[in-house]
């Protein structure tokens, strides 16, 4: 049996012919007429609604290595009745950045997931976005880190809580530095993927004044997609911290990241979580 290659035009030509041939005309409020030949729209229909040619529209029917903006997807998910789940098909075919998308999931936390994170009790946990965001954690984690889960500039981004806080540095003791390798090369990796928003450019820009030690390990080139391996917390009250690290994606949203930092079997490491949520609550 001869083997096709997968063709990511072709697939999304493919995919945009389903879902034009779908939609009947009264669905977005056009008569059907009497010449209709094929089921569904037709391209010039479809094309004219999104507001770009009939011409560019069939290159893309016909699998033509062209690129569309994300504004054009956006227009073609509306007039095609995408649901959330085929639109964000037709962006990850398109090889383009969802920002509108991205912008609701990181405001957004399942009740399974926040259910989920509560019952660690003893376990800090929490869930990043694609940038390093904090959007969610639990009470183990807020009562290690609380004073530091903003910087002075009001950040709630991992890498900025790492590069410019004095006292997030100080909690790491001596193991920051191996930390924040760690963090710039999960920064980096997730830049990969999304080079072309341009939030990452501002982003780094930002970081390279306010940190060297940024700019200099971001020359570097590190990339790590899922760090492993223990941490480890010099807290001023209980004293040293010892957590397995786990980090896995959530599958009602992917690019939100969840990680859990498991106390170490043979370490004090769980009796002195009981103690510091004990005087938090």
């Amino acid at each position: 049996m001869e083997f096709i290659k997968a063709d990511r035009h072709h697939e999304l030509g493919k995919f945009l012919r389903s879902r034009r041939e779908r939609i009947t005309p009264d669905q977005i409020g056009l008569s059907p007429g009497k010449r209709r030949r094929t089921p569904g729209l037709k391209r010039g229909e479809v094309a004219l609604l999104a507001g770009m040619s009939l011409e560019w529209y069939t290159y893309l029917e016909q699998g033509r290595p062209i690129r569309v903006s994300p504004d054009v997807l956006e227009s073609l998910a509306r007039v095609l009745l995408m649901d959330d789940n085929e639109r964000r098909y037709l962006f990850t075919l398109s090889n383009r950045f969802d920002q509108a998308r991205d912008l609701q999931a990181s405001e957004y936390i399942s009740p399974a997931l926040s259910h989920f994170l509560n019952g660690l009790e003893l376990t800090p946990a929490y869930v990043i976005d694609k940038r390093m965001n904090l959007v969610a954690w639990n009470k183990a984690f807020e009562a290690i880190y609380d004073e530091y889960l903003f910087t002075d500039g009001g950040e709630r981004n991992l890498v900025w809580i790492t590069f410019t806080s004095a006292g997030f540095r100080k909690l790491k003791g001596e193991n920051w530095t191996e930390e924040a390798k760690h963090c710039m090369a999960q920064f980096r990796s997730g830049y990969g993927r999304y080079i072309e928003d341009p939030w990452w450019l501002e982003q780094i820009k930002a970081l390279r004044n306010s940190s060297e030690e940024f700019s200099v390990m971001w020359e570097q080139q590190e990339v790590l997609y899922a760090p492993l391996g223990q941490k480890i917390v010099q807290h001023p009250t209980v004293g040293k911290l010892i957590f397995e690290y786990l980090a896995f994606q959530a599958m009602d949203h992917s690019e939100m990241q969840v990680i859990i930092h498991n106390p170490v079997i043979g370490t004090e490491t769980k009796k002195k979580m009981e103690d510091l949520i004990k005087t938090a609550l």
